[in-house]
């Protein structure tokens, strides 16, 4: 067993499965920050609009780890990312950090409301969530524009069918992930 510095308490072994669990959160972090880091490199598709490809990671967090941990992840993802990119803490930081807290918050809320809404339902709402808390990052901290809400129906449109393609790409890897590894 474990002893801390002062030899006054014993610290108990952690669990097989909670080591198991840790690493598989440590993995998605990683592919998250990853998915982050290649799509600021990619062209945008409109201000504030990419794909959302590491939300993946933050739904199969929320299927196989849970709340916590999804919840968690898409904090770290935005802040590791960040720091990769050179953004952390500019404007572009704390609207991913808006877009990434609404996302997740929705699918976590709905995903405790709704055991069995399916991974694209999820995502297409947290798409939803993304871009709307975005949206209101933007008008409360740095654009003070009603105008700038014209902007809002043609990109939560696009992710829409962002939203749709990520929960279809992380229906598949959860089935893989089931048939494989669960």
């Amino acid at each position: 067993m474990l002893k801390n510095k002062e030899n006054t308490h014993i610290l108990p072994k952690p669990s097989l499965e909670s080591l198991e669990n840790k690493a598989v959160w440590l993995a998605f972090v990683l592919l998250a920050i990853g998915l982050h880091v290649f799509e600021a490199a990619l062209p945008s598709l409109g201000p504030w609009f990419k794909f959302g490809l590491a939300n993946i990671m933050t739904l199969l967090a929320l299927k196989y780890l849970g709340a916590r941990a999804a919840f968690s992840l898409a904090i770290a993802r935005v802040i590791m990312g960040s720091m990769f990119i050179g953004t952390l803490f500019t404007p572009t930081f704390f609207i991913s950090l808006a877009g990434a807290l609404s996302a997740a918050i929705v699918m976590i809320v709905l995903y405790k409301l709704l055991p069995r809404i399916s991974l694209i339902s999820l995502s297409l709402f947290a798409a939803i969530a993304h871009m709307s808390g975005q949206f209101v990052a933007v008008e409360t901290w740095f654009i003070q524009q009603p105008a700038l809400y014209y902007l809002l129906p043609p990109l939560l449109a696009l992710s829409c069918i962002s939203g749709w393609i990520n929960g279809a790409i992380a229906t598949y890897i959860w089935k893989r992930l089931k048939t494989e590894y669960l």
